[in-house]
Parts: structure tokens; C-alpha cells; sequence
């Protein structure tokens, strides 16, 4: 449930902290006065709209927090928070700002988030119902997600929509694979002989790099022989060579050591450059063994190597990149079989078929069954809102050849108010009675949904006496097993509150806020006298105010 909603400089809030208690409350206030701005920040903190105009005027920017219990029934946010390693053992905190170029960041318990994470997370955790939510409740598809989630079937739901659009895309494929098969053929024709001619070279990535290091020395063959030999004639070979005038120097200052002892570290130091200049002659004779002057292998390496650039300009590449293009040939070849093995691709569309007939018609089924029980309990509330007579109808229309969402389409229907006929909610004329019908949808809805905290924003609009009476009973039922949080104008419904906060606007200067009161008992009474006598509070107004209280 919602604990603590934290707002800086958002529309007409400077500095707000409100801390929420569980059950039933209410929110009042004069028309105007900001209680829809609560609503509107703390769907701003949920990941809602972005507008600079949020920011309070004359500030850089806007700033709101929430903080949420994650209670044990709704697991689905614990689970998001552990899988992306973020702390949730003291609950959930949200925390979004907005700049005056329009631009937001948010951050969940402290780390950055993108606002559809936010969305996800606190999916589960909060659902706002507005003042304009019969207007949403005219589409289709919110009236398919209602029922759906009414009935636990938004898993199936989504099963299904996930079926279609797999056998939408094998369907696809097999009408392009028959449409494009000649294209196709010419195109296989086309990479069969490039990929022989790639085969055929047998070019591998280390190939090029390798021939040019072996043409290099082949090329160069006699003279990397002729100066090698040269090199061993100068250190080891002739009279005048190194190794022997150091051999003459150690044996003289081997002698003359017995008459210096500091010439003893100068003579260990030239043994060990003889040690070197011994084990660099032998390096070298090994070396001028192994050089090859083979004119044939020479020749054998130039054919190879251009048999490779000609392959490299026949397929406007480099040499280098021919392995990649065998690879990319053999990839490709293999899509385009795949592509235009039709058998294949009709045998996978009616798979796709078949896997989403079966699953539509089990969603249908038990769409049906929970249509009809849905019809029956709205009924019966329209009935307690002063709509008798009236009766209410989740139609389910067959799509002859199915759909995304499944194998109907749904309409709310009503009957009995304008005639006996049935008609679509979105004929309805009256706004009055649009606005209890969706009501008692919603409430029907909200009695099964697991979310913690529900939020009505003035959606009593339109209705009066013993009606709103009985709107403040379901609301206060509803916030029995959950937090429940109402926008209301409505007397009847305030008095049914466990708690109540009062919304009032205040100026200073040219500067207007809004500020918000936790009531107390004596301040609910003149604050529902308020909304029963407007602006002149006489104590018979005070006083049906302390009835009402009390009978609540």
C-alpha cells in the first residue's frame, strides 16, 4: 500500500508530505483547490506524462516521491526487484523528477531506472480509476482488458495474442515464399556458384597473412643467404673474425690479472659476450641450413596469391575479407533454403493455426462464463445506484476469422433505461446515468483485482442523495481488504471514510499553493457541514454533518 507521498514545486505544491494509512479515505476541498493535483503527482511518480508545464511557476523543476509497501498477496514486485538485484526489504521507494526543458529521470530505491520499468513495477501495486474513466470504458479493448482481468485471464490473454502473431508471421513467410520463388531461385542460383567458387579457393583467415609473410622470404631467399654467411665469416670464420680477437684478449687478461686483481670483473664481462657471440653463430648456421632457394615453391606462392586477388575483385572485396564472405554465402544460402521450403513453411502454419484455435477457443470459453457472472453482479449494483430496471451485458461478438485478443470482440451493453431494447454503453445519452454505470463496473472489477491500493478520482460525478450513500458503503466495503483513496465532492461518501484530509488553496502574493489537513472528528464535521451548506454554516447543517459521522 501507499505510506508516503513526498511533492516539490509540482502545479500549485511547493513543499508537501503526506504519510497514508490503510482502509477507506477521502480527500475534499473546494473545486479548484488542488485535490486532482495529488492524483495527477502521484501518477507522475508511477511513470505518467511528461510536460514542463507540471513544473510550480518561476521553479527549475518538479520533484515526487512515493513510498510503497510490498504486501505478501502481490509478489510480482518483489520478484521484478530481486531479479534486477534491487533491494526491496524496506519496500519500494519511487522517486521522479522533471526539469524545465521537459526532460525526467527515475530512480527506484535509489538506482536509475527507465519510467517503464516504473511502469512495471508498480503496475501491480496501484490503479487509478479518473473522473473520465467511462469515457475509456466506451473502447473496446479496456472493456476486453476489464473482463479479462476480472476473470484472472490476462496470462491466457496474452497467450493468445502472442499465438496470433506467431501464426500472422508464418503465415507471411509462406505467402512471400510463393509470391518471391522465382526471385528466390535466381538469388540461391547466384550464391550456389559463388559459394563453389569460394569452396573451390579454400581460402582460410590466416591464409593471406601467411603467404605474404612466405613470398616475402622466398623472394628475398638469396640474400637473406648471402648475408648470413657473411655475418658468420666476420664473427666466427676468418683470421681477423670476433670470436677469435676476444679469445686473444682473454687469454692476455687472464695473464695480467695476477699483477691487477680489478681487471678480473672486465675479463668475466667479455666471457660472457663470448658466451653470446658463440650462441648467435650458431643461431645463424642453423638459420642459413634452413633458408630455401626454391624457385618452383616461389612460383606455386605468386599463383596463389593472385588466384586470391582475383577472386577479391571478382567479388569487389579484399583478400582479407574472403573468409568472411564464404561464411556470410553459407549463412545466407541456408536462410534462403529455409525461406523457400514451402512444405516446411505450410506445415509451421498450421501448427501456428492449430496452437491458436485451441487457445482462443479455451480463452472464449471462459469468457463466456465470466461475462455472465460479470452481467449479473453489475446488474444488481445498477440496481442499488438507482438504475432499475437496468441491466447490464459483457457481449462477446464472434470475429470470423479471429483476432488478436482471440476469437470475439467484446461491447458492454445496457438495457432497460431508454427501452427494453439492448444497446451499446456508448449510446447511453444520459451523462448521469454513464457515470453510475461505469461506476459500478468498476467497483464489480475492483472487488476481484489483487491490487493493494485503489484510487478514485471524482468518479461520483453526477450523482446525489441516497445514491451517494451508498457509493460511500461500497467504498468503505472496498477498503476493508485493501487501501482505498476517493476524490470526492460528495458529503455521503466523506462521511463513510476512515480518514480525511482537507484540500484548500492559499495565496501569498502573487504566489498560489495548495496546501493539505489531516482532519480530526471536529474538523470533519465542519468540513462535511461545509459540503452540505456551502458557504454559510448554520448548526443544523453542523449538526446533520455529526449525524452523518456517526452513522458511519
Amino acid at each position: 500500500m501507499l505510506r508516503r507521498l513526498s511533492i516539490r514545486d509540482f502545479v500549485l505544491v511547493d513543499r508537501l508530505e503526506l504519510e497514508f494509512e490503510g482502509g477507506f479515505g477521502v480527500l475534499t476541498g473546494e473545486t479548484g483547490a488542488g485535490k486532482s493535483i495529488l492524483i495527477d503527482a502521484l501518477s507522475f511518480a508511477l511513470g505518467g506524462r511528461v510536460d514542463a508545464s507540471l513544473i510550480r511557476a518561476g521553479c527549475g523543476r518538479a520533484e515526487v516521491s512515493a513510498e510503497f509497501d510490498l504486501p505478501m498477496n502481490v509478489p510480482q514486485a518483489a520478484e521484478w526487484l530481486r531479479q534486477r538485484d534491487l533491494d526491496a526489504s524496506d519496500g519500494l521507494l519511487l522517486r521522479r523528477v522533471i526539469d524545465a526543458n521537459g526532460r525526467s529521470r527515475a530512480y527506484l530505491n535509489g538506482s536509475p531506472v527507465t519510467v517503464q520499468q516504473l511502469k512495471e513495477v508498480t503496475e501491480p501495486l496501484v490503479d487509478i480509476h479518473g473522473q473520465h474513466a467511462h469515457q475509456s470504458l466506451l473502447r473496446e479493448e479496456a472493456q476486453l482488458q476489464i473482463l479479462d482481468s476480472r476473470a484472472g485471464l490476462e496470462a491466457l490473454s496474452d497467450e493468445v495474442s502472442f499465438a496470433w502473431r506467431a501464426w500472422r508471421d508464418a503465415g507471411e513467410k509462406l505467402e512471400n515464399a510463393r509470391k518471391h520463388a522465382a526471385l528466390r531461385a535466381e538469388e540461391r542460383e547466384q550464391l550456389e556458384w559463388r559459394l563453389r567458387e569460394l569452396e573451390a579457393l579454400g581460402i582460410s583467415r590466416e591464409d593471406w597473412s601467411d603467404l605474404g609473410v612466405e613470398h616475402k622470404r622466398l623472394a628475398h631467399a638469396a640474400g637473406l643467404l648471402e648475408g648470413a654467411q657473411l655475418s658468420l665469416s666476420l664473427l666466427s670464420e676468418e683470421d681477423s673474425a670476433c670470436e677469435k680477437r676476444i679469445d686473444s684478449a682473454l687469454r692476455r687478461l687472464d695473464e695480467l690479472v695476477h699483477f691487477d686483481s680489478s681487471l678480473v670483473e672486465i675479463a668475466d664481462l667479455l666471457r660472457t659476450v663470448r658466451t653470446e657471440l658463440s650462441e648467435s653463430v650458431s643461431m645463424l648456421r642453423r638459420y642459413a641450413d634452413r633458408i630455401d632457394l626454391d624457385p618452383r615453391r616461389l612460383e606455386e606462392v605468386e599463383r596463389r596469391i593472385e588466384a586470391i586477388l582475383t577472386c577479391a575483385r571478382k567479388f569487389r572485396t579484399t583478400p582479407e575479407n574472403l573468409p568472411t564472405l564464404l561464411e556470410q554465402s553459407r549463412e545466407k544460402l541456408a536462410l534462403l533454403h529455409e525461406e523457400g521450403d514451402i512444405a516446411a513453411l505450410e506445415t509451421r502454419e498450421k501448427a501456428e493455426r492449430v496452437r491458436y484455435e485451441a487457445l482462443s477457443e479455451d480463452l472464449s470459453a471462459k469468457r463466456a462464463e465470466a461475462a455472465k457472472s460479470f452481467g449479473l453482479e453489475v446488474s444488481e449494483l445498477m440496481q442499488r445506484l438507482a438504475l432499475g430496471g437496468g441491466r447490464f451485458e459483457a457481449a462477446l461478438l464472434p470475429l470470423e476469422n479471429g483476432g488478436v485478443h482471440g476469437l470475439e470482440k467484446i461491447e458492454f451493453r445496457i438495457a432497460g433505461l431508454s427501452g427494453d431494447a439492448s444497446r451499446p454503453l456508448s449510446k447511453v445519452a444520459s451523462g448521469g446515468e454513464l457515470s453510475r454505470i461505469s461506476l459500478a463496473i468498476q467497483v464489480i472489477a475492483s472487488q476481484a483485482a489483487r491490487v493493494p491500493t485503489l484510487i478514485f478520482d471524482e468518479v461520483d460525478v453526477g450523482i446525489g442523495g441516497g445514491v451517494a450513500e451508498i457509493v460511500g458503503r461500497l467504498l468503505r466495503s472496498l477498503g476493508e481488504g485493501r487501501q482505498i483513496l476517493c476524490v470526492t465532492h460528495l458529503p455521503q461518501v466523506a462521511a463513510r471514510a476512515s480518514w480525511q484530509w482537507q484540500v484548500a488553496k492559499t495565496g501569498e502574493g502573487d504566489a498560489v499553493r495548495s496546501r493539505v489537513e489531516l482532519l480530526d472528528k471536529e474538523a470533519r464535521i465542519e468540513e462535511i457541514a461545509r459540503m452540505l451548506g456551502g458557504i454559510e454554516i448554520t448548526p443544523i447543517t453542523r449538526k446533520h454533518a455529526k449525524e452523518m459521522l456517526e452513522q458511519s
